[in-house]
């Protein structure tokens, strides 16, 4: 392996438009997945770790298991932190914690300290968000009963990375009815390193030699042509559209006759451009086969994917294949949690497979996935200002998606809860149409600042909607 990794960078097409420009493209750079660093690092307190088999498919996944600390001199199931030394591992670029009981909780904190790749370079103490036991598939529902669901916290993006530290410390007492199971913190805590693989092969650039394009897969095509009205099988993107050409588009596929007239026109925004699954590297082979839907769509919950906020928008594709991996291989959902996903500099991508004009069933917000959508923004804005392209992004995106669905973005809207910490199951609650995820579940999410921006969103999407 070279002394240091050949760094990633999220390869698109280019319109003309800066980064910073409202759905601007990701421009064809090399990304630096390398964290700068804050402290330097003494020698490894604990030999190498035997990595785990490679998987023989695009990015890896490492999991380790946790450990009781030198400093917990407590034993048993009543121990107050777990963690591991300093080590070497395979490169990875985004941390997570997993453990066995989903309906479980950690209730204490969790830091990692990472090695820049090929480097003697370490980070200083991260803290990963613990709760997000919120982010998930209804109670009750198919994807939760697999079995194969895990308790997980938050991802955390580190970038390019081959050391890792981690320490995890329980609260000094565990709340309300977990002490049933006498423990302080979860059972089977392990740390999840995730490899986002490389990116997919550049496609059109003027120095590029010739290439063979390899067949779509069965599970790519799937995904392709639920989205073939929109864009042709192989599209890295979905073009946005006018808004004329969108209202079109929609009276079209109704069968309106008042189309040709130019009559009853829809309350819908122009579509934006959307980079597909294939844009960004999806690797299909890893997700549930089948595309699960709901009736409708009316209601957009908004969170941020509380993974943090040092990426660049030409990293995005690489954050999103891992977050992907971690939510599928490391906590067991049958895919990507979010309907969609908006990095910093305004690009929207498709998220859970099955059509991005249909009504997916996603695991965003616990009690509230059915008649929904979920707009991630990609970082952490608990007291960071989100940028002004994002907000842009989520109006423009719920503008449309919503309007395909008759929803107005200014307007209240009902939905059944489906069970939560705020809402008992069976409750016919009255929301936002565009909510963000605290107003269905007791959350931080979508962060403070985030939250602060929801009715520009809301007030910039209806204006879209010619409202």
């Amino acid at each position: 392996m070279p002394t240091i990794r050949r760094m990633r960078g999220f390869l698109a097409s280019s319109i003309g438009v800066t980064c910073a420009a409202v759905l601007a493209l990701p421009l064809a750079l090399p990304s630096s997945g390398a964290r700068a660093a804050t402290s330097a690092a003494p020698p490894p307190e604990a030999p190498p770790a035997a990595p785990p088999a490679a998987e023989g498919i695009p990015g890896s996944t490492q999991s380790l298991p946790l450990a009781p600390l030198a400093t917990d001199r407590s034993s048993g199931p009543n121990e107050r932190e777990q963690g591991l030394t300093r080590r070497d591992v395979r490169p990875f670029a985004l941390v997570g914690v997993v453990w066995d009981d989903p309906s479980d909780e950690l209730h204490g904190t969790v830091q990692v300290r990472t090695r820049a790749s090929g480097t003697t370079i370490w980070s200083g103490w991260q803290s990963v968000e613990t709760h997000n036991h919120e982010h998930a598939a209804d109670p009750e529902t198919l994807e939760r009963g697999t079995g194969k669901v895990r308790g997980a916290t938050a991802p955390l993006w580190v970038g390019d990375s081959d050391g890792v530290e981690i320490r995890v410390r329980a609260e000094s007492e565990r709340r309300g009815d977990r002490d049933r199971a006498g423990g302080l913190l979860p059972e089977g805590l392990r740390l999840e390193l995730v490899d986002p693989g490389d990116e997919p092969p550049p496609r059109g650039g003027q120095t590029e030699a010739p290439r063979l394009t390899p067949a779509m897969t069965a599970e790519s095509e799937a995904v392709a042509a639920v989205n073939a009205d929109l864009a042709p099988m192989e599209a890295d993107a979905i073009p946005e559209l006018t808004k004329q050409q969108t209202e079109d588009e929609l009276l079209a596929a109704r069968g309106d006759p008042a189309a040709a007239a130019g009559q009853a026109r829809p309350y819908i925004g122009p579509r934006p451009r959307i980079i597909t699954r294939k844009g960004w590297g999806a690797d299909e082979r890893i997700r549930e086969k089948d595309f699960a839907y709901t009736q409708t769509v009316k209601a957009a919950f908004v969170h941020h994917s509380a993974s943090g906020n040092n990426y660049r928008c030409s990293q995005a594709g690489s954050v999103l294949r891992s977050i992907y991996r971690y939510h599928v291989k490391s906590s067991g959902w049958r895919d990507f949690g979010y309907n969609f996903a908006i990095d910093k500099c305004g690009n929207i991508y498709e998220g859970r497979a099955g059509g991005v004009a249909k009504p997916v069933l996603g695991a965003h917000t616990l009690g509230f996935n059915a008649n929904s959508t979920g707009i991630a923004v990609l970082g952490t804005y608990s007291t960071a200002t989100p940028p002004k392209a994002a907000v842009t992004a989520i109006a423009r995106l719920a503008a449309w998606k919503l309007g395909l669905h008759g929803a107005d973005p200014s307007g209240t809207t009902h939905l059944q809860s489906g069970g939560g910490n705020l809402y008992k199951k069976g409750t016919n609650v009255r929301l936002r149409v565009i909510s963000g995820h605290r107003d269905g579940y007791a959350t931080e999410c979508p962060g403070k600042q985030l939250y602060a921006k929801l009715g520009t969103a809301r007030s910039s999407a209806a204006r879209y909607q010619g409202r």
